[in-house]
């Protein structure tokens, strides 16, 4: 066993290529044997059949990526991420499945490529050789710096992960492509392309220490916020040096026993800090994986602890002047003014039928809901007696998932912008943290103020 934990993701190019190929392989034969039987079943005998086969076949292939770790996990879980927009959503159903939590390496597999970015100034940190956390791509130490006592984390990414990232990222593109499950084109080229430079981001610690500080700054005058100060004399490419804060996950039995109240205003603070990001900053942190906050309990008011931007991204105001419009015309319940907003976020055309138009914003307005200043629409299980949305009964992601789900089956449908789905990404995220909250409050109230500073410009 501790031979496998050791080789964990060292398994030579050459073994990684090979199981991904058999693992497509295996699926494409029995996709394609199921087919072979067609004639003998009714169409729809035949619809469900390939759905029960392509689903338990992806099943297979997704557990293999997850058995090689390393980034053909965070590939998949990417994928899953975009896949809604050009994947068969039994493939996509299976990929959301990825786990991102996996057996650390030992310390003896970690020690070496520590040693060799860090050199004499190891010698100041005692380090705890069990982690705290793993993920994909790398884990979490805790350590101590031994002249200051100054207690740190220290993120270390896995050997070797940062030089397979094309490689492994071209092998499961090529295995979609044998099943057939995406076909070549220059749009889906491009949008491919830039999904693997976004993982190439992310495995990137000194970018991931400029975003903290940079992040930091930011909230600097919030005491809502808290993020951890960088150590920069113990940072490097495959080490980040981090201020250990401790704290709660949203989903803990000690969140759960808050007030409304303090629910509420950690709810609010998650749903502004999302708003600042879009009307004041241009960058935002994408990946709203609940394991990238953690709840400070400071007495009558607790803190969001911010952790982890190796996802953040930079938005150019093409994107986010028609993403603001967008949200702004859908806080006053303005169709047309959505209509125009989705088509200059390029998500349909201005040359497809106006009831395509209207059918996508209706989605987007429906995935605002939350933030329009009218609630009359509004399911009467989604308000309480004040009249305050309930964000946790409102059932709102269920109903955005089944209209988005009939989008997908248009003639007209095109890829939308990678910033796109990052957005929808991130406030889904967000929503579903305002949720396992149990929040009741208006997202209007949060976003007025920003409504009136761009209706004022």
């Amino acid at each position: 066993m501790a031979d496998k934990k050791l080789r964990g993701i060292k398994k030579n190019r050459l073994q990684r290529r090979l199981a991904v190929s058999m693992a497509g392989m295996k699926a494409t034969s029995a996709v394609l044997s199921s087919r072979s039987a067609d004639w003998l079943r009714s169409e729809e005998g035949r619809r469900n059949k390939r759905s029960q086969v392509l689903a338990r076949e992806t099943q297979k292939f997704v557990a293999e990526l997850g058995k090689l770790k390393g980034s053909y996990v965070k590939i998949g879980q990417m994928l899953a991420l975009f896949g809604e927009h050009f994947l068969p959503p039994e493939l996509t159903e299976a990929l959301h499945g990825l786990n991102d939590q996996t057996q650390a390496l030992e310390w003896r597999a970690m020690e070496p490529q520590l040693v060799e970015e860090l050199g004499s100034r190891l010698d100041e940190l005692e380090i705890d050789p069990e982690p705290l956390a793993a993920a994909s791509l790398g884990q979490v130490h805790r350590a101590v710096i031994k002249k200051t006592g100054e207690e740190i984390c220290l993120k270390l990414r896995y050997p070797g992960v940062a030089e397979t990232i094309d490689s492994d990222f071209a092998d499961v593109v090529r295995m979609l492509r044998l099943m057939r499950f995406i076909q070549a084109g220059r749009d889906l080229d491009e949008f491919l392309e830039e999904v693997c430079s976004m993982l190439h981001d992310e495995v990137n610690y000194r970018r991931e220490a400029d975003m903290t500080e940079y992040m930091s700054d930011h909230v600097a005058d919030d005491d809502r916020f808290i993020i951890p100060k960088v150590y920069r004399d113990y940072c490097s490419d495959s080490v980040l040096a981090l201020e250990y804060l401790p704290g709660y996950e949203v989903t803990s039995d000690k969140v759960k026993k808050l007030p409304l109240a303090q629910r509420n205003h950690l709810a609010q603070a998650m749903l502004d800090l999302f708003l600042r990001e879009v009307f004041d900053w241009g960058v935002l942190q994408t990946d709203p994986n609940f394991g990238n906050y953690r709840i400070l309990l400071d007495g009558d008011k607790p803190r969001l602890v911010l952790l982890d931007f190796g996802a953040v991204c930079e938005f150019s105001d093409d994107f986010l002047d028609p993403l603001r419009a967008t949200i702004v015309h859908a806080f006053r319940d303005n169709l047309p003014g959505v209509v125009e907003g989705v088509v200059g976020l390029r998500c349909v055309s201005s040359d497809h039928p106006e009831e395509v138009q209207e059918s996508f914003a209706r989605f987007c307005m429906q995935l605002l809901e939350p933030l329009e200043e009218n609630l009359s629409s509004v399911p009467k299980y989604a308000l309480n007696s004040r009249g305050e949305y309930k964000w946790a009964k409102s059932q709102l992601i269920k109903r955005a998932g089944k209209m988005a789900a009939k989008s997908s089956f248009s003639p007209h449908f095109t890829l939308p912008p990678k910033e796109f789905a990052l957005i929808a990404r991130k406030l889904t995220g967000v929503f579903t943290f305002i949720s396992v909250l149990r929040a009741e409050f208006n997202g209007s109230d949060c976003l007025a103020g920003y409504v009136q500073e761009w209706e004022s410009k």
